[in-house]
């Protein structure tokens, strides 16, 4: 819930500038089919992590086991082309860093995977409203984990384990924010909040052996704001 308010806040915030989102007649703000608008975004990445079912289990770890993923912020650029004045389809770069801790079945905090990094290959399609100078919009479309590389958590090294692995998953991602544009070159400020909804499936590995197989609901926010240039 308490990023339902932060979003709410920042929503009421921008929208109480209008004197900024207006700029002259000449302005920018209504855009045009074929503009591309390029954002340079601070990105907070808030997983879930916990599991969902244990299929290999060689060490006999305890059925209760539960994790989570830490949250990391990071930088994002994304991309977007504007098929019409109100529709765009949209795609985002960066890459995040986790560790996965247990909270439940042993002690707090045991680390299982360490440095895993992420890159949430997102597309989405956007559909924007026009309320004046400032853009609201909703979108939706396919998301695809990669993970990059990942290693053994600390806890695991004294049961052997040699190696982890994440798996690539495809998924689905929800999207919702908010565009002001300022003055009239183009510029302007962004708020933007998704809700991913994908899995991973981690093995952890003992020379070739697999000891331990579980599957993880990840489902992250992930919530950006930063600045826009459309042109």
């Amino acid at each position: 819930m308490k990023l339902f308010q932060m979003f709410g806040v920042a929503m009421l915030a921008l929208a109480a500038t209008p004197a900024v989102a207006q700029g002259d007649e000449s302005a920018n703000t209504d855009g045009r089919a074929g503009d591309i608008q390029f954002k340079v975004l601070g990105t907070y990445v808030a997983p879930d992590g916990a599991i969902t079912d244990i299929n290999v289990n060689l060490p006999g770890l305890p059925a209760t086991l539960q994790t989570e993923a830490n949250d990391n912020f990071t930088p994002t650029v994304a991309i977007e082309w504007f098929v019409t004045n109100n529709i765009s389809i949209e795609t985002i770069a960066g890459i995040t860093q986790h560790d996965v801790d247990t909270v439940a079945g042993l002690p707090a905090g045991a680390e299982l995977v360490s440095d895993a990094k992420l890159i949430p290959a997102t597309l989405t399609a956007k559909y924007h409203f026009d309320l004046g100078g400032v853009k609201p919009y909703v979108g939706a479309g396919p998301a695809l984990f990669l993970w990059v590389s990942d290693d053994p958590g600390a806890a695991t090294l004294p049961l052997g384990v040699t190696e982890t692995n994440l798996s690539n998953e495809l998924g689905l991602a929800l999207q919702a924010g908010i565009d002001v544009p300022i003055g009239d070159k183009g510029f302007g400020l962004s708020l933007d909040v998704k809700r991913y909804f994908i899995d991973t499936t981690a093995r952890w590995f003992v020379g070739n052996t697999l000891a331990i197989e579980t599957e993880h609901k990840l489902d992250p926010w992930v919530i950006s704001a930063g600045v826009a240039y459309r042109f």
